[in-house]
């Protein structure tokens, strides 16, 4: 008789904890940002969420999916320029699940197969470019990953938001060269200035000496403006050669100036006799 009441009370405890874990497991709460996929004797039947849902235990099945964004680091993948050019390259990838169903039933683990489209990607689209494009154009470049990754992610229901190429890591052979490009880039430019200025000077010169021939006194104010300078700078006695060419046009402007002097006052002589 006591072993009858026995196995009844354990008997009695059993099936309490069998509802009570039944009503546990029947009952699910879902955060803002989570839902969840029902699956209704293997087959698919809705998406539920967020709140407090209800889930027939052994018939019906649920998968959490979480919307929020995914912030993936990107291995550090062996990129081969289009130059011929070894490079190891990381990025960040941003994505978030938009289509609960399809993260779920089209893909096996949209998280695993998100990373390794995006290792792929990342190496099949900067194979395709110069390092210099590398190193210059990550904005570009960041656009195209992104463009490509969510095309081919767009069945999975994944939207990729935005890819950002963190690293290029070069050898130290590879260093060394694109500093010295850099360095013969410079030498380069400053060579161009350089002639620049000495052909903007001689064209500057030219005009000069064109003006200087056609006024004479012009050149004997630069001469007298010379001696100035000369003189200002040491307190010497200099003995500075003065070519008598530049004397010309002053004597020359003074000779006619007396003559037209002279001519203008011998009318006036004659109305006076």
């Amino acid at each position: 008789m006591e072993y009858a009441i026995n196995n009844g009370a354990v008997f009695g405890a059993v099936m309490i904890f069998v509802i009570i874990s039944l009503l546990i497991s029947t009952f699910r709460i879902l955060r803002e940002y989570e839902r969840g996929v029902v699956f209704l004797l293997g087959r698919f039947q809705l998406v539920k969420g967020p709140g407090l849902i209800i889930v027939i235990p052994f018939i019906q099945q649920m998968v959490r999916v979480d919307l929020r964004t995914v912030v993936m680091d990107v291995p550090s993948q062996d990129v081969i320029s289009r130059d011929n050019v070894s490079v190891r390259v990381n990025a960040v990838l941003y994505f978030r699940v938009i289509d609960s169903q399809k993260a779920i039933i089209n893909v096996e683990d949209f998280l695993q197969a998100t990373s390794q489209l995006a290792q792929t990607t990342l190496r099949s689209v900067l194979g395709q470019h110069e390092l210099d494009e590398m190193l210059a154009n990550r904005e570009m470049l960041n656009a195209d990953i992104q463009v490509i990754l969510d095309g081919r992610t767009d069945d999975w229901g994944i939207k990729v938001s935005n890819v950002e190429i963190k690293h290029v890591d070069l050898n130290e052979t590879m260093v060394r060269a694109i500093a010295r490009q850099a360095e013969a880039e410079r030498t380069r430019r400053a060579k161009v200035i350089h002639a620049s200025g000495e052909m903007e000077a001689s064209s500057k010169l030219v005009e000069a000496a064109t003006t200087l021939a056609t006024e004479p006194n012009a050149i004997l104010l630069r001469y007298l403006q010379t001696l100035t300078e000369i003189a200002s700078e040491k307190n010497s006695t200099i003995l500075f050669p003065l070519p008598m060419d530049l004397l010309n046009g002053v004597m020359n402007t003074d000779e006619k100036s007396a003559g037209l002097a002279k001519r203008k006052t011998e009318p006036s002589n004659n109305n006076g006799e």
